[in-house]
Order: C-alpha cells, then sequence, then structure tokens
C-alpha cells in the first residue's frame, strides 16, 4: 500500500498513475496530520509526501515522519512534476530499497555462513581428536566417527546453500541490470 499526501487537486490522477504502475492500492490522504494518525494504523511499502507540505509544516513533517516505519519516504514537488516523474521517483526509490534489502540479507547469511564454518571447523577438529583419546571403547570411537560424518554432512549442506544464495544474488543482479 502507498501513501500519497498532497493537497494538490492532481491527487487522483497521481494516486491512479501510482497504482497502475506499482499495482499497490493508493491512500491519499490532503494533511500531515492525518497522515500521522493513518501511519499508525496500516503498513505501507512507500509514503509519498508532497514538498509543499513539508516545507509549509515542518513540525507537523517531522512527527509524521517519525511513523513512518518501514515505509519508503519519497518528497515530490507536485506543482511542478507530472504523474510520470512521481511514477519513476516511486519506482527508482522502491527499487533501491529492494537493492538494500537484498544486500543486506546477504552480507547476514554470508555472516551466518562464516560463524557456522568455524563452528563446524571446531566440531571436526574437537571429534576427530576425541577419537584418538587413549582407553576410549571401540563403540565410543564410532560414535565419534559417527559424529565427524555428521558434521561432514552438515558442512557440505552449508557449502551448498552458501553456493545457492550466491547464485540467486547474481541472478538477481543481473535481473536488475537488465531492468
Amino acid at each position: 500500500m502507498i501513501l500519497l499526501v498532497t493537497p494538490s487537486r492532481r491527487a487522483p490522477e497521481c494516486a491512479a498513475a501510482l497504482h497502475e504502475a506499482t499495482g499497490e492500492e493508493v491512500v491519499m490522504l490532503d494533511s500531515l496530520a492525518r497522515a500521522t494518525t493513518f501511519l499508525r494504523t496500516g503498513d505501507f511499502v512507500a509514503v509519498v509526501l508532497d514538498q509543499h507540505l513539508l516545507e509549509t509544516e515542518p513540525h507537523e513533517a517531522g512527527i509524521m515522519l517519525g511513523h513512518v516505519g518501514s515505509a519508503i519516504p519519497v518528497q515530490v514537488n507536485l506543482a511542478v512534476s507530472g504523474a510520470e516523474r512521481l511514477v519513476r521517483e516511486v519506482r527508482a526509490a522502491m527499487l533501491l530499497r529492494q537493492r538494500e534489502e537484498a544486500s543486506a540479507r546477504e552480507a547476514a547469511l554470508a555472516k551466518l555462513y562464516g560463524e557456522l564454518n568455524g563452528t563446524l571447523t571446531a566440531l571436526l577438529l574437537t571429534s576427530e581428536l576425541a577419537t584418538k583419546s587413549p582407553g576410549l571403547t571401540p563403540a565410543a570411537v564410532e560414535r565419534m566417527e559417527e559424529v565427524r560424518e555428521l558434521v561432514k554432512k552438515l558442512r557440505h549442506q552449508l557449502e551448498s546453500a552458501e553456493m545457492g544464495t550466491a547464485g540467486a544474488g547474481q541472478e538477481r543482479a543481473g535481473a536488475a541490470a537488465g531492468s
């Protein structure tokens, strides 16, 4: 859902263009105070703000921006911008957010893989050393070998998942470059 905040008479035209271009439902409001109240009730992909309101009501703008949450704030001057430019600005902001989220997700996964890989290495070394401990029964050695094999299997699964994630990231980058 997109929140369009403007007192402009062109709001319905802009809302229709945004809906057509993004497929998102567009809610139109004519004041920052109403937008602040409305932001508390819904989850928005973007909040499109008319620059006129931001300049004439800076205090209310600050309050409203504090309630935007995860929505992308997009500031436009509807007095000079047409619906096409508005759509381009919103699409660009949404694409940038998608790229930032994908990048953050990939960085978090890489960190997690690194941490898990370190733990798996420690498990492999510990289990290997344990099998060489004097006085272990053949059954205990067999169990430690099973643990080592399970850890190796887990490492292989982790490497496979990491390769799949890297390939998906490259596919997304290629698709984004092609758009």
